[in-house]
């Protein structure tokens, strides 16, 4: 990420919102246009009995390609909301922070 699009991120406290900058939403949306194809592409698969192994793979893909979404939305967070609220004071937003950084482990 950039440091033109963490300038324009804002306070994620009580608002629960982030402003992108326009190339980090259209960076996101064309990754996750692409995610979406790929899950249209894994369910034509189905419907025509594509060989279990080729959808797996397939799925895998598309696995890896929405952790890398999540990757970058992560790291953004991270570098400003994160940042921000720390230097307002509030420590609880670390707990909030591995809270979220298990449940992407999970995965």
């Amino acid at each position: 990420m950039e440091a033109t699009e963490l300038n324009e991120h804002t306070h994620c406290g009580n608002e629960r919102k982030s402003h992108h900058s326009e190339d980090m939403k259209k960076n996101l949306q064309t990754r996750l246009n692409r995610i979406e194809g790929q899950v249209r592409g894994i369910k034509g698969m189905i419907e025509k009995d594509t060989y279990c192994d080729d959808v797996i793979t397939q799925i895998a893909a598309t696995q890896s390609a929405l952790n890398s979404v999540s990757k970058l939305l992560l790291e953004g967070h991270m570098k400003s909301c994160i940042v921000d609220r720390i230097q307002e004071g509030d420590l609880e937003v670390v707990d909030e922070l591995l809270v979220t950084m298990k449940r992407l482990m999970k995965k």
